[in-house]
């Protein structure tokens, strides 16, 4: 971490960048966007309506992007949870579902915009900057990065809902006090099981929506 170079330590600051200023706060507008359109005005009451990555930010998560990004190797970081009321929903059962998939959504949406930009870029023969190609493929990256790992389904992600969507009521009842409690465990574990499969995944689609 102390031997980085000064365009190491631009790649390093404009990642940091690209997660704090840019796909966690429009992570967490989605969500509270969805739930207010749906009849939660919780993340509306409390400032979290808004795109400015202030009010989003979280201060121990932010910390640990800052740290794992200048020391390489996994990422790790959060946004501040954008707080929802499901029992304000319209549609409780399906309506948290909706909220939940809405972050990792808009993470696609940001991540197939990039990845668009950087296909006309290459079949007009524009030719750009090392630096905003190394940008523009990291926003695409990470946002799909973002996405998948959001999409696990053990709690506090995202994933989580569309699980207790998908199975019975009564199963549901039965799970999810068992992986609230151990879902930050399992994540560690699975991890350290399952980061080079899953960096796998995540590379697969950043390829197919770059195309290359």
């Amino acid at each position: 971490m102390l031997s980085l170079t000064p365009q190491e330590l631009i790649q390093k600051a404009i990642l940091i960048g690209i997660f704090l200023l840019i796909a966690f706060p429009v992570h967490e507008f989605a969500h509270a966007l969805v739930a207010y359109r749906l009849g939660d005005g919780t993340a509306k009451m409390f400032g979290r309506l808004t795109l400015n990555p202030v009010v989003h930010f979280d201060p121990f998560g932010g910390f640990m992007i800052v740290l794992t990004a200048l020391a390489g190797g996994l990422l790790l970081g959060w946004a501040k949870p954008t707080p929802v009321n499901p029992s304000n929903l319209r549609d409780r059962r399906n309506g948290e579902v909706l909220v939940a998939l809405a972050g990792p959504a808009s993470n696609l949406v940001m991540a197939s915009v990039g990845a668009v930009v950087w296909r006309l870029l290459v079949a007009l023969r524009i030719d750009v900057p090392q630096l905003a190609a190394e940008v523009l493929y990291l926003f695409v990256v990470f946002n799909i990065a973002l996405a998948i790992f959001n999409m696990l389904p053990v709690p506090p992600l995202d994933g989580s809902a569309l699980l207790f969507r998908l199975v019975s009521p009564q199963t549901a009842w039965r799970i999810r006090p068992v992986l609230a409690q151990y879902g930050f465990v399992i994540l560690i574990v699975g991890i350290l099981f399952f980061s080079q499969a899953l960096g796998q995944v995540i590379g697969g689609f950043t390829d197919l929506l770059l195309g290359i």
